[in-house]
């Protein structure tokens, strides 16, 4: 039941961050997840484990961390087409 929790929260992470970037509408419910998951796990190892957490990962550091994955990865894609 863990791991179904953390998927949910990664992927509403991932919304978020979509959602603030302008690049929710091009990604997908997996890429959400995904953009959620590893987010949170370059915010909370560049902010630290701090705020309000669910699924054991700190919501606050995480959306910081998916929005910088986010646009980081949209302007990348963006150059290669």
């Amino acid at each position: 039941m863990g791991l179904i929790w953390s998927l949910i929260i990664g992927g509403i992470i991932g919304a978020i961050a979509g959602a603030i970037t302008s690049q929710g509408q091009s990604m997908g419910w997996i890429a959400n997840i995904a953009a959620g998951l590893i987010g949170s796990a370059i915010g909370q190892s560049l902010l630290g484990y701090w705020g309000p957490t669910l699924a054991g990962m700190a919501i606050v550091p995480s959306v910081i961390g998916a929005v910088i994955l986010v646009a980081v990865v949209s302007f990348f894609m963006g150059r290669s087409k």
